[in-house]
């Protein structure tokens, strides 16, 4: 009875001491990506210049404000979505090497910018 007692109580302290190692910061934990915002209404990006850290993981969220689709594409970036007219996507992207990348909607050929990672 005292045996059982004492697994028990062992079983109960173990199970303690690793849900408290879970809610530890530390590199065992993946860190969240940085998230950008983008625009897309009237022919254009907003911004049509978006800066992002290199060398780091992130998203960016592409909200369409026009009641057409629209489409974020980068072939500098191997990325094509199609966001629904008052739609929102999220891209994920990165880590990027220092320089610029261009982006476009294809199906608005006048609506370009890049993406600038420093």
């Amino acid at each position: 009875m005292i045996q059982a007692k004492s697994i028990r109580l062992a079983s109960l302290l173990l199970a303690g001491v690793l849900a408290g190692a879970m809610d530890l910061p530390g590199p065992a934990r993946a860190q969240e990506p940085a998230n950008f915002n983008l625009a897309i209404q009237d022919h254009r990006f907003d911004p049509a210049d978006l800066a992002v850290p290199a060398g780091v993981r992130f998203t960016i969220t592409v909200k369409n404000l026009n009641p057409n689709a629209a489409e974020f594409e980068s072939s500098d970036l191997d990325r094509e979505k199609v966001v629904v007219g008052g739609g929102s996507i999220t891209v994920f992207l990165g880590p990027l090497t220092p320089g610029s990348y261009e982006f476009f909607n294809d199906f608005d050929p006048v609506a370009r910018g890049h993406i600038v990672a420093k």
